[in-house]
């Protein structure tokens, strides 16, 4: 088997639920020793999510493949020998707990950067640890609501809506393995590591995109504009006969191209239509009751061919049952098998940085609690007794 990108890299992860968890798991994918520490006797929270069988989560499953999992009592002076000599060996430590509490076990970046001048620390919060809501502890909904994205999600004549899925761990997920990568590129040129911090409402403030310059441009406030996109039209959600379809027109060649297959080469010409910009001023209520109209005419299955043979971005609303059935999410090998020791075989989501030198892959199932102990500690150079000792400690 190929070896991954990330092969001889050895992170020390100390991460609970989603953005610190799913960070590592991109690590994992690719190649790098991931090293799982979790509370004694109860692991951490995400271990508790549904959907349970056999008393093991789903949810922690997919975040946690790819890893080797340690028990580790931190408030242990025998846990915080384990967890020294395990940082000797590093080149990684990633956390996300609230600021300050790796200082307050005696491993804060002022003595990380002094033992272990090579180790890239990385550390998600949900505010930063400075400013003046350093201090306030997060989950995504609340990094949403605060980073701007839930006033801009919705419709105008509903409440304001959270995004679906965790977006704000995700993206400072993401964000935190693109920086550990930075890092270590750094320090393969200087010999030294450094500390990366993403928070989460910082990552979802970056996500706003157009909203921001809308606000610093023109002085306006973004507000709920449904599934329409406030600065490209027709770009919008639409109902046909038997469903729902979103259509993109993001030039204007490709509005002349939609206005021919809609039989109307006309309003490519239309002054109210003749640019994106012009578009976008007549959309509501004179394009869009033209598009409606339309639409309505057709079924999902008609607009999606129409738009498909015309090159013009369009797309069905899939539900969960059908992409993960879809033919193209198994192509791309998106959706992949693991056998775990109690959930048995499942399905989980695959790798989505495709590398085609050294691709990345799912090859181990998520850790059952502590269960690389013994191979970890032996790794280190601990003996039977010493383990005994540990145990005796209460360091796992």
């Amino acid at each position: 088997m190929t070896k991954g990108a990330l092969d001889g890299i050895k992170v020390v992860d100390m991460t609970h639920v989603y953005n610190g968890p799913f960070c590592t798991m991109h690590l994992a994918d690719h190649g790098a020793d991931v090293i799982k520490i979790e509370p004694p006797g109860r692991g951490e929270q995400s271990r508790y999510f549904p959907p349970l069988k056999n008393g093991e989560s789903g949810y922690y499953a997919f975040l946690n493949r790819n890893k080797k999992g340690m028990e580790l009592n931190l408030r242990s002076e025998k846990g915080k020998e384990i967890f020294a000599k395990l940082l000797e060996t590093a080149d990684v430590l990633v956390e996300n707990f609230r600021p300050g509490t790796l200082e307050r076990l005696g491993f804060g970046w002022d003595v990380l950067k002094e033992k272990y001048p090579r180790l890239v620390y990385a550390q998600a919060t949900g505010f930063g640890t400075y400013g003046p809501l350093a201090s306030r502890p997060a989950y995504d909904i609340i990094a949403q609501s605060m980073g701007g994205i839930v006033s801009i999600t919705g419709f105008p004549d509903a409440p304001p809506t959270k995004v679906g899925p965790s977006v704000a761990d995700t993206f400072t997920g993401t964000y935190m393995a693109l920086g550990i990568m930075m890092a270590l590129h750094s320090r393969s040129k200087t010999g030294k590591g450094q500390r990366i911090e993403v928070s989460m409402q910082d990552a979802i403030f970056s996500t706003l995109e157009n909203a921001i310059v809308t606000y610093t441009i023109d002085g306006k406030v973004p507000e709920r504009v449904g599934n329409a996109d406030p600065a490209i039209a027709p770009f919008d959600m639409y109902t046909c006969s038997d469903g729902y379809f979103f259509l993109g027109v993001g030039t204007d060649a490709l509005w002349s191209r939609l206005c021919d297959v809609m039989g109307q080469p006309g309003l490519a010409e239309d002054p109210r239509f003749a640019s994106n910009n012009d578009r976008v001023n007549n959309y509501i209520p004179e394009l869009k009751s033209i598009m409606d109209d339309w639409a309505a005419t057709k079924s999902v299955k008609e607009l999606e061919s129409l738009l498909e043979e015309a090159g013009i971005p369009g797309a069905p609303i899939l539900n969960v049952d059908d992409v993960v059935n879809h033919p193209h999410t198994a192509a791309r090998e998106m959706i992949v098998e693991v056998e775990h020791p109690k959930l048995g075989n499942i399905k989980i989501q695959g790798v989505p940085i495709k590398l085609h030198g050294t691709p990345g892959s799912v090859r181990t199932a998520a850790p059952l609690l502590g269960e690389h102990n013994e191979e970890i500690l032996k790794d280190l150079g601990y003996s039977d007794e010493d383990m005994k000792a540990f145990r005796d400690d209460g360091a796992f």
